[in-house]
Formats: structure tokens, C-alpha cells, sequence
């Protein structure tokens, strides 16, 4: 009889691909030990609940894998679960028929840029809309919109929010000056956050987009705990290294049953003004094949453009300043796909 390799059983293990995801057993480290008993070979699992609903199709493959190395004669896979946290939901602002919060796992990728120009082709389409720029640290969204006054209050105290193009807006950046840093711990951010939500005269609007800073932790889920969020946007670049940040969200929204509305691929080629020739700076079509894989709705492409960035360094977005572009194009397509997902 040939002779078990452990090393050959990690390998093979590690490699295998969780259905529905594109994490493997390494990346999520889920082989805790791997028993040899003469041709017997037992294995440990330790993976998230949100998995069971696929552990038969699991054990059959990691069975028939380890069935496949030399010298195993039987194999049995044995899996422990991990509780998902739960976690207490509630809802602070009533008033408004729909919440989608845009995220991204990562910075850098343009998703306030795309939040706000969704927004704003939202409103355009005759939907009232409110956007909460809730990146507490390095709050953006202000300078895109041309916001520079300070917000007023009412004889209740709640705070009215600006408006900028159709679009009611709050922002950390509108409450503070604006070389001002903000340097808070989490328990006050999360008071911050509660306060953008509850004490924010949003008014009524049929949907409110809020910009999740970059990350997957306390501030999106405090988000998520105090907004009856109906949907997710994620936002990537199409190199894999930003993706691979962008299921990390992806993952989170899905721990705490947040539907994924679609999936955007930002700077996804540049048109040279001069010439036309079109260069794929960073890629291409990776976000749309991978979303294809995770059966994620493809929402579309937003080419890289110099009026883009001048927009936002100016206070005003493509989707205004340029009403005929591509690229406002795509946010348009984007704006009524999403109107129609959430029944608006």
C-alpha cells in the first residue's frame, strides 16, 4: 500500500474552492486537522454557519478529492461550525422607503465619485433623494457636491441636511472646518453615526444612498444595525488585488442578510482624448466575470475620464456638468436598474 502523504492532503485540501464563493479552505482557514489511521483519513473542518446550506455537495467533492490520493482507502470529512454574531436591528429613519448603502472592502477605487454621481442620476429621474456621506475621518462628498455652508437646524433640533442637485446631503465634512481632523474613538463615532440617521430631517425620500467609508467593520455594521438597509452596492476596480478586498464586503453584507444589489467595475479603461485609443490601465471585465462567478447582478462600467475627476474637484459631478458623456451614460443605466430592483 502506498504511503499517505499529509502534505499531499493539505494541498489538495487547501486548494478547494467553497461553492458560491471564490474563498478557498487556506483562505479561510478552515483545515484544523487532518487524522491518518492505516488508509482511513478523517479531516476538520471549523467553517461559518452561512456555509451549511452547501455542506453535502462539500463533504461528496473533499471526499472524492481525498479519495484520489494514493494510499487513502476511505475518507471522512467532519465540520464544526461557527455561530454567526448576532446581531440587535433597528430602524432610525423610518421615513424613508429605501436604504443602499455603497461600499467597496478598500479605498482608492472611486466609490464616492460613483455614489455620488448615482445620486445625482437618481434625482434626475425624478426620485427624491437623500445621500449620507458617512466617512467620518476623511468625509469627501462635501467638496464633490460644491457644499461649503454649514447646515441649519429646527425649532425640534434636528439638523436640515444640505441639498446639491436634486439631493439631499450630510456629511461629517459640512459639520466641521475643513482642515479640521477628527480624531474619535469608536464609541463616539458610533454616537456620530446614530445622530446622522435619527436627528437628520431627511424629509421624505424614496431612497437614501449612504457611502460607506472603506473597511468591514464597526462603522458598517453600526450602519447596518440602525438602517432598515434594503441592499448593497459594491464598488471595485477591475484588477484582482481590489476585488479580492470587495468580496470581503461582499461577505460581511452577507453575514448580516443584506441583499447585494449589483456590482460596479470603476475605472475600467481610459479613452485618450487626443487620439481615441482606448487603454485598459487596469484591466478589464474582471469585476463582471467575478460577480458572473459569485451570481452577483453586473450593474456596469464606468471608464476612467478626466471631466470625472475635474467634477469632483470643481463641485460638480459628470452627471450634471456632462449630461451626453459614456460615462453618465453608465450611471444612468446603473440609476434605473437600481430603481427598478427596489421597486420604486
Amino acid at each position: 500500500m502506498s504511503k499517505i502523504s499529509r502534505a499531499a492532503l493539505f494541498e489538495a485540501l487547501n486548494a478547494y474552492v467553497v461553492p458560491g464563493t471564490q474563498a478557498t479552505l487556506a483562505a479561510l482557514k478552515a483545515v484544523k486537522g487532518i487524522d491518518v489511521t492505516d488508509g482511513k483519513v478523517t479531516v476538520l473542518l471549523q467553517l461559518a454557519e452561512s456555509y451549511r446550506d452547501r455542506v453535502a455537495p462539500m463533504k461528496e467533492a473533499l471526499e472524492a478529492v481525498l479519495a484520489g490520493q494514493p494510499g487513502v482507502t476511505q475518507a471522512e470529512i467532519e465540520i464544526g461550525w461557527e455561530k454567526t454574531a448576532q446581531v440587535e436591528f433597528k430602524n432610525l429613519i423610518p421615513g424613508i422607503k429605501r436604504c443602499v448603502v455603497v461600499g467597496s472592502g478598500k479605498g482608492g477605487v472611486g466609490k464616492s465619485t460613483v455614489t455620488t454621481n448615482l445620486a445625482v442620476a437618481m434625482a434626475q429621474q425624478g426620485l427624491k433623494v437623500g445621500l449620507l456621506d458617512s466617512d467620518i475621518y476623511g468625509p469627501s462628498i462635501p467638496m464633490m457636491l460644491g457644499l461649503k455652508e454649514s447646515p441649519l437646524g429646527t425649532p425640534e433640533g434636528q439638523i436640515l441636511p444640505l441639498e446639491a442637485f436634486g439631493v439631499k446631503v450630510m456629511s461629517m465634512g459640512v459639520l466641521i472646518e475643513e482642515d479640521r481632523p477628527v480624531i474619535w474613538r469608536g464609541a463616539m463615532l458610533n454616537k456620530a453615526l446614530q445622530q446622522f440617521l435619527k436627528d437628520v430631517a431627511w424629509g421624505d425620500l424614496d431612497v437614501l444612498l449612504i457611502d460607506l467609508p472603506p473597511g468591514t467593520g464597526d462603522v458598517q455594521l453600526t450602519l447596518i444595525q440602525n438602517a432598515q438597509v434594503d441592499g448593497a452596492v459594491i464598488v471595485s476596480t477591475p484588477q484582482d488585488v481590489a476585488f479580492l478586498d470587495a468580496k470581503k464586503a461582499i461577505g460581511m453584507f452577507g453575514a448580516v442578510k443584506v441583499p447585494i444589489l449589483g456590482v460596479v467595475e470603476n475605472m475600467s479603461s481610459f479613452v485618450c482624448p487626443g487620439c481615441g485609443q482606448e487603454t485598459q490601465i487596469f484591466g478589464h471585465g474582471g469585476v463582471k466575470a467575478a460577480a458572473a462567478r459569485m451570481e452577483l447582478p453586473f450593474l456596469g462600467e464606468v471608464p476612467i475620464d478626466l471631466a470625472i475627476r475635474e467634477g469632483g474637484d470643481s463641485g460638480r459631478p459628470l452627471v450634471a456638468a456632462h449630461p451626453d458623456s459614456p460615462q453618465t451614460r453608465a450611471f444612468q443605466g446603473m440609476a434605473e436598474t437600481l430603481k427598478v430592483a427596489l421597486k420604486l
